[in-house]
């Protein structure tokens, strides 16, 4: 599915940059990946994007962050060097879990954004396409 998109994409790319159709060409093939662009299916996964941004892809600095506070806390309690440097490292062990699931969890939702985003802009790039086709052969 992404390898489509791909291969659309970059077909586009070159035909336009390398077309020697003219002006004429080159403003319907604008024209109709503006149309692709501002499509509802396009634009909803694009919300999903900016929305995916500001929540699942913080969830990994800030277990990161936590993580580095509570190794932190746990070498600064009192206690000799050896006592504080095993309680860092207790703590340090603990949140590699949690760093490990955090960065599982990230990965999972952006593959799923991705997948969700490819397959919505392949269905619109077809849909765009279909009615190029049928509009360039004199149909409805």
């Amino acid at each position: 599915m992404k390898g489509k998109v791909g291969l659309v994409i970059g077909l586009a790319a070159g035909y336009v940059l390398g077309s020697r159709a003219g002006r004429e060409r080159y403003e319907q093939i604008k024209a109709q990946a503006e149309k692709v662009w501002n499509l509802e299916p396009v634009q909803e996964q694009v919300g999903k994007a900016k929305e995916f941004a500001k929540s699942s892809a913080m969830t990994l600095p800030s277990t990161l962050w936590d993580s580095a506070v509570k190794v932190t806390k746990a070498a600064s309690v009192k206690g000799s060097p050896t006592e504080r440097l095993d309680a860092a490292v207790k703590a340090a062990k603990g949140s590699t879990d949690d760093v490990e699931r955090a960065a599982d969890e990230t990965a999972a939702a952006a593959r799923s954004a991705a997948d969700e985003t490819a397959a919505a802009f392949q269905a619109a790039a077809d849909d765009a396409i279909d009615d190029s086709s049928t509009v360039g052969r004199g149909g409805a």
